[in-house]
């Protein structure tokens, strides 16, 4: 007697291991790798050993390393174009105190979010070398520098000079990226930074009442 068979048409069951762990775990597990070692330690195999999973668990939500790197980079490019649009709508009737507001969020990175900007220092290695990564962070560039913009504007009339101060202040709050990395950062670094980029580029382009 024949035993009936399995319709062929039923999807497979997922592995154990696979319904314990999601997508969303392999991608935080990957941003973490990167945020320990760059983009190089990115690895399969070292991403199941510290998920404590065989393989077979990634095959089951990625084709194959390359579309878990790609994952990776989109999940943190949706996460920092979400991040802008939160900040852009943070709008008072002081262009000033909303300035500086702006620049505490940017350099959020430096701080509690200092992870967030180890990855993005590695995404901006591997984009001097990978034409589409570069490309991906053009566009995140190009999204914070209108945003900075868009605030220096209501600071002032000029808007030549509204657009090269953006320029400026995103260039400076990168640069600061690149300093608070350094595990010898001093412990008040950011603290520092903040206050003379406050002085020069805020506070200085405030307009002054000449006859008081």
């Amino acid at each position: 007697m024949r035993t009936p068979s399995h319709n062929s048409d039923s999807p497979p069951s997922a592995p154990k291991e696979a319904v314990r762990l999601s997508r969303e775990d392999w991608l935080q597990a990957a941003f973490n790798a990167v945020v320990e070692g760059g983009i190089d330690n990115l690895k399969v195999l070292t991403l199941a050993e510290i998920l404590k999973v065989t393989r077979g668990s990634f095959y089951w939500h990625f084709v194959d390393h390359a579309e878990l790197l790609q994952a990776t980079l989109e999940r943190w490019k949706n996460q920092e174009m979400q991040r802008n649009l939160r900040i852009q709508s943070h709008v008072t009737d002081d262009a000033a105190a909303d300035m500086q507001h702006l620049l505490d969020q940017a350099l959020a990175h430096g701080g509690d979010e200092l992870e967030n900007m180890r990855f993005e220092l590695a995404v901006r290695g591997m984009g001097r070398r990978d034409p589409q990564v570069a490309g991906m962070l053009h566009e995140i560039d190009q999204a914070r520098t209108q945003l900075f913009y868009q605030q220096f504007k209501r600071l002032m009339c000029d808007e030549q000079k509204a657009n090269d101060l953006a320029v400026l202040f995103y260039l400076t709050i990168v640069g600061c990226y690149q300093a608070l990395s350094r595990p010898s950062s001093p412990a008040r670094a950011k603290d520092y930074f903040k206050s003379i980029i406050s002085a020069f580029l805020i506070q200085a382009q405030l307009p002054t009442n000449k006859g008081n």
